[in-house]
């Protein structure tokens, strides 16, 4: 096993106990979802995939010395989060997120600008989270990266 494949495993073994699960599954969602070319690394205190300075030297312009985010997950107080860098900065996507997120939910849509909120642990709609995670290429991620948020 690897050493960032251990990180991330400590990470979800130390969360609160009626977390795991949804952790663990949120994590092989994103993991049989993502397009080929992201990292799982831990990056700012919580499991993250990430394009790796091999595939984009200029890593992410507020510390060059990271590697470009994508995705994030964590357990934070009251909820679980996952932070998509994608919906931030690509209108089209959110706009399909937003739309489709009803059809898995029954309850209202909570997210701020990247951060999509999962209060109700029972609520998270891992296919739909699968599907977002197949809708951007790292190609694609390091254009609208480089076209809308590195500025």
């Amino acid at each position: 096993m690897k050493q960032k494949e251990i990180e991330v495993d400590e990470y979800i073994r130390k969360v609160h106990p009626e977390r795991k699960e949804a952790l663990a599954k949120l994590r092989v969602v994103i993991c049989q979802n993502i397009p080929e070319g992201f990292e799982e690394i831990i990056n700012y205190g919580m499991p993250s995939y990430v394009v790796p300075h091999d595939l984009y030297p200029e890593g992410y312009h507020c510390n060059p010395k990271l590697p470009l985010p994508f995705v994030g997950f964590a357990s934070q107080k009251n909820f679980i989060a996952v932070y998509h860098m994608g919906i931030y900065a690509n209108e089209d996507l959110m706009n399909w997120f937003v739309s489709e997120y009803p059809n898995h939910c029954s309850g209202k849509l909570d997210m701020g600008k990247s951060c999509i909120r999962f209060k109700k642990i029972d609520e998270i709609p891992y296919d739909l989270i699968g599907e977002l995670m197949r809708r951007i290429s790292v190609k694609d991620w390091i254009s609208v990266y480089e076209e809308s948020v590195k500025r």
